[in-house]
Parts: C-alpha cells; sequence; structure tokens
C-alpha cells in the first residue's frame, strides 16, 4: 500500500471522480477527510470505508466550510499529508456567443468560485498542516487546461486558471509542499454538474454521450473511467515515487495533443503490418 498512514482531504469526494479518488487512497491505505455538497453520498461513502473517512456536507465555494474540513481531519487522524481539490463544474461548451447577456455576470462568479476560488480556499484551509508534514496538493485541472473545445470560455478559463494556481503555489510553497496537477480527458462515470445561473445544475455529464464522441477522437480509442485517472493522484502523492516533483501538471487526457490532423491515431494497421493478426487486439 503505497499511501499506508498517509492523510489526504479531497474535496467534491463523493462522486465521479472524486469518489474514485478517495476509494483509491483508501485502498492504497490512506485516511481521507472528503468535502461534498451531498450528505446523502457522504453517508454512502461512509457506510462503505468506515472509521477510514471523515466527511463534510460543506460548499467549496466557503472558507469557513473549508477549515471546518481540515480542522476535522486533524480532528479524527491527526495531520493533513496530501489535499485534492477537486470539486467543480462544467459549462457544457456553452459558446461566447450563446451565453445570456443577463446571465453572463452571475454564471462567471459560479464557475470561478467554485472552480478556481474553492481551490485557493482549501490550499489556504490546509496550509498550516501540509507545511508542518511537507505535504503534497495535487489539484484537478482538465485537458481544457491545455486545449480549445474541452467546454466553454468559462469553463476553458476557470482550467487554464488553476494552472496558474499550480505554478504559482508550487513557487510560493516551496520547499515545504509540493504542488501538482492531474489534467483528465473525459471521465467514465462521472455526476459533473453545470452552474446553476444558467440552468444547468441538474444537469449531468452522463445525459452526454460522451464515450461514444470519444473513441473517434482519442488516439487510445476510448474514454477512460473515473478509476483510471486515480492512480496519477497516489502517483504525486507519495513521498517516494514523487518527491522530485513539483509545478508539473500531468496531460492525462488519452494522447489528445498526440492525435493527427487527419485521423487520431497512425497505428490502426500495425497489427496487420506486423503479422500479428489475432495477436493483438
Amino acid at each position: 500500500m503505497r499511501l499506508k498512514d498517509e492523510v489526504a482531504v479531497v474535496t467534491g469526494g463523493a462522486a465521479g471522480l472524486g469518489r474514485a479518488i478517495v476509494d483509491r487512497f483508501v485502498k492504497e491505505g490512506a485516511r481521507v477527510a472528503v468535502l461534498d455538497k451531498s450528505a446523502d453520498r457522504l453517508a454512502e461513502l461512509e457506510a462503505q470505508h468506515g472509521d477510514s473517512v471523515a466527511v463534510f456536507a460543506g460548499d467549496a465555494r466557503s472558507f469557513a466550510d473549508n477549515k471546518a474540513l481540515a480542522k476535522l481531519c486533524v480532528e479524527r487522524f491527526g495531520r493533513i499529508d496530501c489535499l485534492i481539490p477537486n470539486a467543480g463544474i462544467w459549462d457544457y461548451g456553452t459558446s461566447l456567443v450563446d451565453l445570456p447577456e443577463d446571465r453572463i455576470d452571475e454564471a462567471f462568479d459560479e464557475m470561478f468560485h467554485i472552480n478556481v476560488k474553492g481551490y485557493m480556499l482549501a490550499a489556504k484551509a490546509c496550509l498550516p498542516e501540509l507545511v508542518k508534514s511537507r505535504g503534497a496538493i495535487v489539484f484537478t485541472a482538465s485537458n481544457a487546461a491545455f486545449y480549445p473545445d474541452g467546454g466553454g470560455p468559462l469553463y476553458t478559463a476557470t482550467k487554464h486558471a488553476v494552472l496558474g494556481l499550480v505554478r504559482q503555489l508550487s513557487f510560493e510553497l516551496a520547499p515545504y509542499v509540493r504542488v501538482n496537477a492531474v489534467a483528465p480527458g473525459g471521465v467514465g462515470s462521472s455526476d459533473l454538474r453545470g452552474p446553476k445561473a444558467l440552468d444547468m445544475d441538474q444537469t449531468s455529464i452522463t445525459s452526454i454521450p460522451l464515450g461514444d464522441i470519444l473513441k473517434d477522437v482519442l488516439p487510445l480509442g476510448e474514454m477512460a473511467d473515473a478509476k483510471d485517472y486515480a492512480g496519477a493522484y497516489v502517483f504525486f502523492a507519495t513521498r517516494s515515487d514523487c518527491s522530485p516533483a513539483t509545478g508539473a501538471a500531468l496531460n492525462f487526457d488519452g494522447g489528445l495533443g498526440a492525435r493527427g490532423i487527419f485521423q487520431s491515431s497512425g497505428g490502426k494497421e500495425l497489427p496487420a503490418k506486423l503479422g500479428l493478426q489475432g495477436e493483438a487486439a
């Protein structure tokens, strides 16, 4: 178990990618404090993991709630070794021309408050304990932090801002705290929602056949499930394997940056060309 006796804090940790991260960290031997807005899902998490988790129903946009989570974590587990700010919302690719003029201010504030301010507040709340433990912060970024069309201008701007936080905080918190990010692509088994300001808070990303869309876009040919991404967070959290890394962002998106101009991948005919028919699936 690579994280035996380590203690992590995860925001947005009761569903989708966050839940997969919590499940994997517990499997790796860590204890995890989780903030999420859904009390019901937090209860399910507690029922599954028992004393390995401590849960807090709250709002990632609230500094008081982030401080309460950090306090709960220390009271229950004695320390904080790793923080994973992960709570987020998506804009469903709403373009600038389609943004309603009378909702831009509200939608902008909601998106940035959750996807950016929430991350900074979590880091602020956990900072004293992270310095004491010489720990790590692992932000959830996105393929939209590197490329267009992973969202609209609101979402894409927030994820570029996350990279800015990684770079600035990796400087400010060195040498005591390592700061990195994982930038996933499409996530299977996610319940990602949109901003209430755009009437998208009850819309789940599962309403889009994202897997079917991405199978012809990604060089690797299929969208990863939430659990497939969780190992990258384990890597950045480990002290033995990742001690030199800070200020880094793992572009972990199925190869979007490696696709060709005319096709997603150039190796589809390799088994035939190498005489491996029937041996390579």
